[in-house]
């Protein structure tokens, strides 16, 4: 069993005699209280090549203290950790390994660093008694794990000191700054290294060049996790670079082409520079997100869904940068994926349309348990298909694909244009896109009534959102004319998704109603939903001559050409 505690703290590097100065009056501090001595003895693990290290990972196995077991630390955000832990084994817990999968791969997670800290810890009070920090006072003394060579750092470890405060409970982390400021008056320092595994793989020798990652710059030199520390729920944009060497093989090239510049002046970068930076984040975001739909976190399924299907779209609409021969079947493997983590996201959006549609009806017309209906068959879909996902997420078709896209990023299949200006290339491909978009709206539009045009709409939808992907992938390339353009084909496709929302919806109030009637409910609530959806759908369909005709001006797609 595991349990999962958020960590807000800051670190500060100090001189061995240096004295703590009197923290009483502090913002809200009335009290400072001793809370005794600890030994700590602690075991950091990371596969040979330090893989969760680069993404400022740590795997631990820690006795003393109040909580002696293993921890697995996530960051979330500068300071702010996900502290998952799992009681004392001789072996890593499957529970821990499970979340770093995507970034270990099949690598082994053997000891690297052994930590022993001497921790005086002081309770911070405020006047009403309650805690509201913990200072520690460590005294580290940092070994490598295995037999380092004589005369080296690793030999006979590495010592220094350095004060942890760290917020309990939910408390204001502008407390942190204000104890933070007072602790550098008296002569502390920032920490210079995030962690204390960090200042130790620096100095017992152990720290490695951490290669570019799919998230991170440069070209893939190794399977890796990440970029940009890992944090898992992070979605920030990368600032990526491609690699610089090329070897060619017919007409592939295994590295992106360089930007192209002349003397005191960069000109734009390559198809290759841009198309390749967005994939590398679309792999990033799966790889950390991996842990998250792991522990079931918000909205962590459907942006998982999200990065495979932009992912997959930038292989369908870049064909003339990547080599379509070898992308389509990790396309496919990322349809698979999708589909798999669909199943529970679907029925999450599909529960909130009905909670809400129901809310919506006066409590007159509600006749019979019908919330509890929609409860019990919702609970039941969601059941089943969280234990689908994490069996996917262990299977061995998920571990293969991770491996693929490792592999792809390491030697990507680049065709000639890829050496061509981005802003030529990516322009072709959204306008490729946009008239494949434009061939699905007038093929809805001339639809009939019923299930042909709710088909066709979906195909319309479906063609949106890979021209809004596309675009986005462009913005790089084509600046403002890219951003606006993917946001108007977004406002399309909402529309779109509305209206297929509801055609999955009157399927589900259909089965709902059926289900009740068969139970001596009765089906008539269930029964006024699906016409009402019949009639938001109606609506939708009126509106979308409209919508389409602001979409597809011709100067929106002229601003696109470079």
């Amino acid at each position: 069993m595991v349990d999962t505690v958020r960590e807000i703290e800051r670190k500060y590097e100090v001189e061995g005699g240096a004295q703590l100065p009197d923290l009483a009056g502090v913002d809200r501090v009335a009290t400072v209280a001793e809370a005794g001595v600890e030994n700590l003895d602690a075991r950091y693990y990371d596969t040979p090549d330090q893989r969760l290290a680069a993404d400022a990972i740590t795997l631990r196995r820690r006795t003393g203290g109040r909580d002696a077991g293993w921890h697995l630390k996530l960051p979330v955000a500068p300071g702010v950790r996900d502290e998952v832990r799992a009681p004392l084994s001789d072996e890593p817990p499957p529970e821990l390994t499970a979340l770093v999968r995507s970034r270990v791969l099949e690598g082994e997670l053997v000891p690297l660093v052994r930590l022993r800290t001497r921790r005086t810890v002081r309770v911070l009070h405020d006047a009403a008694g309650a805690p509201l920090a913990e200072l520690a006072v460590d005294e580290v003394h940092a070994q490598r794990a295995g037999k380092p060579a004589k005369g080296t750092a690793g030999a006979a470890g590495v010592r220094w000191r350095e004060i942890e405060v760290e917020l309990i409970g939910d408390g204001d982390s502008g407390l942190l700054d204000e104890v933070g400021r007072a602790l550098v008056a008296a002569g502390a320092r920032p920490a210079s290294s995030e962690s204390k595994l960090a200042r130790a793989l620096a100095e017992t020798g152990l720290a490695r060049e951490r290669p570019a990652r799919p998230g991170g710059g440069g070209g893939t030199s190794r399977p890796r996790g990440s970029g940009k520390r890992g944090g898992e729920a992070m979605a920030a944009k990368s600032k990526t670079k491609t690699g610089k060497n090329s070897t060619k093989t017919g007409k592939n090239r295994t590295t992106a082409g360089k930007s192209k510049t002349t003397a005191g002046k960069k000109k734009e970068p390559t198809a290759g520079d841009v198309v390749l930076r967005y994939v590398r984040e679309q792999v990033r975001v799966i790889i950390e997100l991996d842990p998250a739909v792991r522990r079931d976190l918000p909205d962590s399924v459907h942006r998982m869904r999200v990065a495979t299907r932009r992912l997959r779209s930038a292989f369908r609409s870049y064909t003339k940068v990547l080599d379509r021969s070898a992308t389509r079947p990790v396309g496919l493997e990322l349809q698979w994926l999708a589909a798999e983590l669909g199943v529970d996201r679907d029925r999450e959006v599909l529960t909130a349309r009905l909670q809400q549609a129901l809310a919506e009806v006066p409590r007159t017309l509600r006749l019979g348990p019908v919330d509890a209906r929609l409860r019990i068959w919702s609970e039941r879909r969601r059941t089943g298909a969280r234990r689908e996902v994490l069996s996917v997420l262990d299977g061995p078709r998920y571990m293969t694909l991770l491996k693929t896209l490792h592999a792809l990023l390491e030697a990507p299949p680049l065709r000639p244009a890829a050496d061509r200006p981005a802003s030529q290339v990516a322009a072709g491909a959204v306008l490729k896109d946009y008239r494949r978009l434009a061939r699905r709206v007038e093929a809805a539009l001339a639809a009939p009534a019923g299930q042909a045009r709710d088909e066709a709409l979906h195909g319309a939808r479906k063609a949106a959102k890979r021209t809004r992907y596309a675009a986005e992938a462009a913005r790089p390339a084509l600046g403002g004319s890219a951003k606006k353009f993917a946001r108007r084909i977004k406002r399309l496709q909402q529309l779109l998704g509305d209206h297929q929302d509801g055609v999955v919806a009157r399927g589900a109030l259909r089965e709902l109603a059926t289900q009740a009637q068969q139970a001596g409910e009765g089906g008539f609530t269930f029964g006024l939903l699906y016409g009402r959806e019949e009639a938001r759908a109606a609506d939708r369909e009126r509106e979308l001559p409209r919508r389409w005709k602001k979409a597809s001006r011709r100067k929106h797609r002229a601003a696109l050409r470079p």
